[in-house]
């Protein structure tokens, strides 16, 4: 885990007038204006993208000592640093002189950056390493000059999180049992580590983020939205998001929220049934999960396949990909998306990019789908009657696992009423 020193939290504009929200997020309803409502975009950044945990990166973006790579926290740029001691950094892209942008590229290798403006220079963990003509700032105290750097930053199996608030609970504390289901896609790798090396498409659609974060573990719609793709595909998925289906929607907490679909996997009993193939199609990755976890074991990690999880606020697991939600305003979000890569499976990992350009690419039919339906949501709740929404989904049968947590069936909306109640209770902490 990499730890940087704290420093303060960054705010939004505070609203203008104060928002009711326990009569805004009911039981099981919401209503329509917290997904049009600028100021109420402006508060989810202050209470939300501002104050907890978001994820940022992973640390195979930035193997070497002095690589760098641009991401952001909410609308925020932030620039993700490795110094020359192998340390991890998030530091803001805003010169402290004059505001300038000190990187303008995407990724690369440098040991500082210079503001173009006036040509301060700044070392990669933040430092200000000097200015032209220092005469002018003589007595100045340099250490104070330095980047901003986001306030607390810390990984969890390499994926990298940001907090903006200097206090606060740690990021093992933030992900709660989200923690498992990294640790299950990492077992996935025979070498148990996960890769983000494909490089990431971006897709921006005119719609408020949590409509995003919402269909993430929605499992009522694949079988509407996603027919036509599943039935050429003749992929099987659709069953799993059936009225029939043994799959479970699931309410971790904390705004985190999955559709397992182990239950399914596992009375198949077929290795690789998760990802549309069989053992035969991908001896090398077969033959390597054995050597690594022993028959057995090997065999229950490939017949359960990998997660389906949404960990609030930002980073989506959604089987062979990750997406990194990044909201821009009120009704404009992007989507980062890449092909998840398993370290020591190149067979799988080549299927892995294959498929993911197929459903999320520039010619894929999957986030076509959603995209579609983002906007014409973000379009219909514009309108002024009926002036909420029902989330009332499987509330009926909802029930406790043996671990303490909520689920409901596979297409109920279980997880989307938890997150707008961990929503709440984040507005009102204010």
């Amino acid at each position: 885990m990499h730890t940087c020193a704290p420093g303060h939290a960054a705010t939004a504009p505070a609203s203008s007038r104060p928002i009711p929200w326990s009569e805004l997020v009911r039981d099981h309803q919401v209503h329509g204006s917290l997904y049009t409502d600028p100021d109420i975009f402006q508060e989810e950044l202050r209470q939300i993208w501002f104050r907890t945990w978001v994820y940022v990166g992973h640390e195979s973006e930035i193997p070497k000592p002095n690589d760098y790579v641009m991401k952001s926290i909410g609308p925020e740029p932030v620039i993700m640093t490795r110094d020359k001691e192998g340390q991890v950094h998030l530091l803001h892209n805003r010169c402290p002189h004059r505001g300038n942008r000190v990187c303008m590229t995407d990724k690369g290798s440098a040991r500082s950056f210079t503001c173009p403006y006036h040509g301060w220079t700044f070392a990669n963990d933040g430092a200000l390493r000097g200015y032209p003509f220092p005469s002018g700032y003589e007595g100045v105290d340099r250490s104070t000059l330095g980047l901003g750097k986001v306030a607390r930053v810390a990984s969890y199996r390499g994926f990298v999180f940001g907090s903006m608030a200097a206090e606060g609970p740690s990021l093992e504390e933030h992900l709660g049992a989200a923690c498992e289901a990294i640790d299950a896609l990492c077992r996935t790798s025979p070498e148990g580590e996960v890769e983000v090396t494909a490089g990431f498409l971006k897709h921006k659609v005119k719609s408020n983020w949590k409509f995003l974060v919402e269909n993430e573990t929605d499992g009522y719609h694949p079988s509407f939205v996603h027919a036509s793709i599943f039935e050429v595909a003749q992929s099987g998925i659709g069953t799993l998001y059936s009225s029939d289906s043994t799959a479970v929607s699931r309410y971790f907490g904390k705004g985190h929220s999955e559709n397992d679909l182990r239950p399914e996997f596992r009375k198949r009993d077929v290795p690789l049934s998760w990802f549309g193939t069989t053992a035969d199609r991908l001896p090398d990755y077969v033959s390597r999960m054995k050597a690594s976890y022993g028959e057995q074991k090997a065999r229950e990690i490939m017949i359960e396949g990998t997660p389906h999880i949404m960990i609030y606020p930002n980073l989506f697991i959604a089987e062979i990909q990750i997406f990194v939600i990044q909201p821009l305003s009120v009704n404009e979000t992007v989507q980062h998306v890449t092909a998840l890569q398993f370290k020591g499976a190149p067979d799988l990992n080549r299927r892995m990019r294959q498929q993911t350009m197929g459903s999320v690419g520039p010619a894929g039919f999957l986030l076509a789908d959603d995209a579609e339906m983002y906007e014409r949501t973000q379009l219909g709740v514009q309108a002024k009657s009926p002036e909420w929404l029902y989330l009332g989904r499987g509330k009926h049968r909802e029930r406790t696992d043996e671990n303490g947590y909520l689920i409901g069936d596979a297409t109920d909306e279980t997880p989307t009423r938890g997150i707008w109640r961990h929503y709440r209770s984040l507005m009102e902490a204010a």
